[in-house]
């Protein structure tokens, strides 16, 4: 079973921290600066830049997870191991229970516990869908505003 009615998975994501797999494409341009790969999406925080990613369903590999969640958002298949270690673990919180801490992000949907990974993308040109309004590579130095709040966070963390 990967998909649970709507109300049961509402309870759960309000019960338990739910295992996500959140990623950065990158790409190192021709003068040699690397750039990340954002999606524009609607949020709890209106129209924000982010990551991508999402949860890990049930039987499905960390692996599996980011190919499905970036064919979706893209429509493009990340270029992956097959046992994919993250460059960092980053943790979400819903301001109702986030601790007073600035190592993690707001997520009002869930606390989530997000295993972060960067991923060189295929070769085909990336075709946003889904939730994913637009995409575009940004320089570090450059990063769009508005962001999701945590992700700058995030994408610094996994680029140390």
């Amino acid at each position: 079973m990967t998909f649970l009615p709507d109300d049961l998975y509402a309870t759960i994501e309000g019960s338990i921290p739910i295992a996500c797999v959140d990623f950065v494409p990158v790409r190192t341009t021709v003068d040699g600066d690397l750039e990340v790969g954002l999606i524009l999406r609607e949020s709890p925080y209106g129209r924000v830049w982010c990551h991508l990613g999402g949860r890990v369903r049930y039987g499905e590999t960390l692996a599996a997870a980011i190919r499905r969640h970036s064919r979706d958002a893209l429509g493009v298949e990340p270029v992956l191991g097959d046992d994919p270690q993250p460059a960092y673990v980053y943790q979400w919180f819903p301001d109702a229970v986030r601790p007073e801490s600035p190592e993690t992000g707001h997520d009002e949907r869930k606390h989530a516990i997000g295993l972060s990974y960067t991923v060189q993308l295929g070769s085909d040109a990336p075709a946003p869908r889904d939730e994913a309004l637009d995409f575009s590579f940004f320089a570090l130095a450059a990063l769009p505003d508005p962001l999701w709040p945590g992700c700058e966070r995030l994408i610094e963390r996994m680029l140390r």
